[in-house]
């Protein structure tokens, strides 16, 4: 435990250009405050003292606003940047050296039992406010966008974004069908032209045979 919490500040140290020192981020850092806590609250939980893991992660989400069960198994490395809002299930897998930015959920979709939440490789990256929900992985090197939702795996060294989320590039080429965040299609939009397009046509056709009627008048 002891040596994750070191890399977990190693982490910290390396990933975040703010911090200026190991002490700073010890005694001030929200997110590496939530890891330490869950280091302690797994421990307890691996060592079937289950109603103290549970106070120490419930203690944990009121004094850093991260909740992370004691269940969840996380590698070394975790770096969780402004943490503010974090929830990690517990049945969540999480590998090493992974970044978690605020608003991050890694949940489940409420209909399965058993591993109901998801698995992330190593070295992933997940942005703020992205919603993994369900019992799948997402692999090694990969990358959630800002505001996505996941619901189904995501390859290895893939870039997702997007609600659902969708590839947009693997192994840092783009992948067929790009999804553009800026000129994407939007269903409702497309309807509306349709309705509007069939409206036109048949009040042309109403304007016709009114002229013709009028001519035979």
């Amino acid at each position: 435990m002891f040596q994750k919490i070191r890399t977990d500040l190693n982490a910290f140290m390396e990933r975040d250009p703010a911090a200026r020192s190991k002490a700073e981020i010890f005694l001030l850092y929200n997110g590496f405050h939530a890891v330490l806590f869950y280091r302690i609250s797994h421990w307890l939980y691996r060592h079937k003292r289950f109603f103290l893991a549970r106070w120490v992660s419930q203690y944990a989400k009121f004094r850093t606003g991260v909740e992370i069960h004691p269940a969840a198994q996380i590698g070394k490395g975790l770096c969780i940047d402004h943490g503010t809002g974090i929830v990690i299930g517990e049945t969540t897998v999480i590998g090493d050296n992974c970044l978690l930015y605020q608003g991050v959920t890694l949940g489940g979709t409420g209909k399965d039992t058993g591993k109901r939440h998801p698995t992330l490789g190593n070295n992933v990256m997940v942005g703020c406010g992205a919603k993994i929900l369900g019992p799948f992985t997402i692999g090694d090197h990969a990358k959630i966008a800002a505001n996505a939702v996941v619901l189904e795996e995501i390859p290895p060294h893939s870039t997702a974004v997007g609600v659902p989320a969708r590839v947009i590039r693997q192994n840092g080429q783009r992948v067929a069908d790009p999804l553009d965040q800026v000129h994407i299609s939007d269903p409702l939009a497309q309807e509306l032209c349709r309705m509007s397009a069939r409206l036109r046509e048949l009040e042309k056709k109403l304007e016709e045979k009114e002229s013709r009627e009028d001519e035979t008048i």
